[in-house]
């Protein structure tokens, strides 16, 4: 067995841990997830360092929490400077590649990956900057309830079209490695962006549903019992723009679920292609999202709180050759993946710079912190938001907002907040004193607001004139491509022939 495996990180969109059979859920089919669970390390409790796209992304793959990142929102710049997984696994000998979404900002569309196999989904512009100093105004282009009103069956979608490519650039990638195209170890990152609304899906996946099996959220919070952040974004996402019935919620919710049985069989086609190439037993697969979907609970659409169905994500770890099936119930954290990949790829995760820990302990069965933090930094705060998860307490607290804490194990549905109860008046003092240890929340602040204020202007004047986009433009050389009088015609159809035959 190398010691320096191949590996596949199958990245899904705003897809909760809650609504997978692995995790639980009565309804959803994942049988490629549920095989890759059953085999695998299943961290029960893993947890977004934001739960918003682009910071969790940027936080996934640096270690660092968004505050350390600059990634606050999903128009923020990812500096070049910082060092990413792939940065890391790159200097380790690895070919390092990306098919899908990462959501990066700016100039840099790489961050360390040698190869791109698709552009991204979503623009790599400023032009979704979030305005701190003006909150009671919506952003027309972020989320509203359209999502949830035009849920349902589809033919295709852009989200479809972006998934498709990424599953087939990623598939050829990997035949391409059992071919013998570069000898040496990959990381290959296929990012969907399923299950992210809009809900639509094909009739094949809605279909595995009925509108009668579908489980409807818990029952939602009157608004004047809403924390305030939440308050905010039901304004921010037109939550009470118009009534929203019970059949658009089924509808939605099926959908949903339609959706992540695509991601399933994108999954299926990615792990056939592994066992068909002779791969699988050398490859660690890591099945993962960059953070949850409310899909109703509490009243609640999409993420952007530090709600359990919001802020916790899927983390399976497949390598049965190298670390035995098992449940972990500590919580683990998406800012955990570097120095976890930096460790399996034959380096020292302690000399890692990162806000998280490697899970290595936790792959192998032994003890590790039961603990994580996170950051909300982007649309409907007024101030820094931060969590902190430790055993069964989860403490939310930002400067604007009254504290929020939970116990999880007797209160999973997170109805009751505890802050004001004095019996946990210690508890709280505890965390608040934590909370100042940790962080400059002021600073953080100051550090937000300048950084949209100065992409507000530098993206208003880069719209004026000829604008010049960071958008990845993908490249492929036809040169090289299929049947070229470059290379002998049996040669090259002997190369390309998978197993290989003589020519």
């Amino acid at each position: 067995m190398s010691d320096r495996p191949n590996i596949l990180i199958i990245m899904a969109d705003q897809l909760a841990p809650a609504f997978l059979p692995a995790y639980g859920h009565k309804v959803v089919k994942s049988p490629n997830i549920d095989a890759l669970a059953a085999e695998g390390v299943v961290f029960e409790n893993a947890y977004c360092a934001s739960p918003l796209c682009s910071p969790s992304r940027a936080s996934f793959m640096a270690g660092l929490l968004p505050s350390r990142t600059r990634v606050y929102d999903n128009a923020a710049e990812f500096a070049a400077d910082i060092p990413t997984y792939a940065h890391r696994l790159r200097r380790l000998g690895y070919r390092t590649v990306l098919s899908g979404k990462m959501h990066f900002c700016g100039p840099d569309q790489m961050h360390g990956f040698e190869s791109r196999l698709t552009t991204d989904i979503y623009p790599a512009d400023f032009g979704w900057t979030p305005d701190w100093d003006h909150p009671q105004d919506r952003p027309s282009w972020y989320h509203n309830m359209s999502s949830v009103t035009q849920a349902g069956l589809a033919v295709r979608t852009n989200q479809l079209d972006f998934d498709d490519e990424v599953t087939f650039m990623a598939t050829r990638e990997i035949y391409d490695k059992a071919r013998g195209v570069d000898k040496r170890p990959l990381l290959l990152v296929a990012s969907l962006t399923h299950p992210h609304d809009p809900y639509a899906i094909t009739r094949e996946f809605f279909d595995l549903y009925r509108d009668e099996d579908i489980d409807m959220p818990g029952p939602a919070i009157p608004a004047d019992r809403l924390d305030p952040h939440s308050r905010r974004l039901r304004h921010v996402c037109a939550m009470d723009a118009l009534p929203i019935t019970e059949q658009q919620i089924r509808t939605a919710r099926r959908a949903y679920y339609g959706e992540i049985s695509y991601v399933d069989h994108n999954a299926g086609r990615l792990t056939k292609a592994l066992t068909e190439g002779g791969l699988r037993d050398e490859t660690v697969v890591i099945v993962l999202a960059d953070h949850g979907e409310m899909l109703g609970d509490k009243g609640l659409w999409y993420k952007m709180s530090f709600y359990e169905n919001s802020v916790r994500v899927p983390l399976i770890v497949n390598a049965p050759g190298r670390f035995a099936a098992r449940r972990v119930s500590a919580a683990a954290s998406l800012l955990d993946i570097t120095p976890t990949l930096v460790d399996l790829a034959g380096g020292r995760s302690a000399e890692v710079e990162a806000d998280g820990r490697s899970l290595l302990p936790h792959l192998q069965g032994r003890g590790a912190p039961d603990e994580t933090v996170a950051e909300y930094l982007a649309e409907g705060a007024i101030a820094p938001i931060v969590m902190i998860r430790r055993g069964s307490h989860k403490f939310v607290h930002s400067p604007a907002d009254p504290d929020q804490l939970f116990d999880l194990t007797s209160d999973p549905a997170e109805r009751t907040n505890l802050a004001a109860a004095p019996e946990h008046a210690a508890t709280i003092e505890a965390f608040r004193e934590e909370v100042a240890r940790r962080w400059r929340l002021d600073e953080v602040d100051a550090q937000v607001r300048l950084s949209q204020r100065r992409r507000r202007i530098v993206d208003e004047a880069l719209t004026r004139g000829e604008p010049k986009a960071w958008d990845f433009q993908p490249f492929k050389d036809a040169a090289k491509s299929y049947v070229r009088n470059t290379i002998p015609l049996d040669d090259l159809e002997a190369m390309a022939r998978f197993p290989r035959v003589e020519p």
